[in-house]
């Protein structure tokens, strides 16, 4: 891995509780709500040296092409890193998890080809912590790296925006490990001044009824 740049907090974000929850969670998600097509798609085509900013439990290793090189997977929660270390040995591709903060990521500049959020913007504390974190994203990619996202977000329809926006200033973060709904990822992509920005959105489950946290995207971009 690149020469770290500061040093981060090894463990400046616990959850012990909803990371323990999440692990399972996300597990059945990929199993059953259609998820694990979903990573499949945020990491095709990739090759070289990537950075997964925020790896969770290490779901996406599995997915990564044999043209990637090296994962570098940046997670500051204890109990998931040592999931993801987990996940690691089972990777088909070299990946090495280390500790580190999305808005302060321990790695050299533009020393990366790709560089992954998975459900990750969400969780930041505030919007200029999402505005940091991408300009993290941005300032170690190589000039025309490109970044993949997956995020879920604000809903289209006004309603459910309202009722995202209240569980955001109320119980929502608190119960789900600072989880926020109605953030705008792609708006966010875009603002950081990423070009060639492109999404689909999708719905997580597909069918059944819309819960908070169901309105998805998932793209890519590029460092200019």
């Amino acid at each position: 891995m690149s020469a770290p740049r500061g040093r981060p907090q090894r463990d400046a974000v616990r959850h012990p509780l909803f990371a323990r929850f999440y692990a399972r969670l996300s597990v059945a998600g990929d199993a059953r709500a259609g998820v694990a097509a979903h990573r499949e798609e945020l990491v095709a085509g990739l090759s070289g040296r990537v950075i997964e900013i925020g790896a969770g439990n290490g779901l996406n290793f599995a997915h990564y092409p044999g043209a990637v090189s090296e994962v570098v997977a940046i997670e500051p929660e204890p109990h998931m890193r040592r999931l993801a270390a987990r996940s690691a040995l089972r990777a088909e591709v070299p990946v090495d998890v280390v500790p580190g903060m999305a808005d302060a990521l321990p790695v050299k500049s533009e020393s990366f080809d790709a560089a992954v959020f998975s459900l990750v913007l969400c969780s930041l504390a505030r919007p200029l912590d999402v505005r940091r974190a991408l300009a993290e994203a941005r300032r170690v990619l190589r000039p025309g790296g490109e970044l993949r996202f997956y995020e879920h977000g604000r809903a289209e329809g006004r309603a459910m925006a309202t009722v995202q926006r209240a569980l955001d200033g109320t119980v929502w973060p608190l119960m789900f490990g600072g989880c926020h709904t109605a953030r705008r990822p792609v708006a966010a992509v875009e603002a950081a001044g990423f070009t060639d920005v492109a999404f689909r959105r999708v719905r997580v489950p597909e069918g059944g009824p819309a819960l908070p946290a169901s309105f998805h995207v998932l793209g890519s971009a590029r460092r200019p």
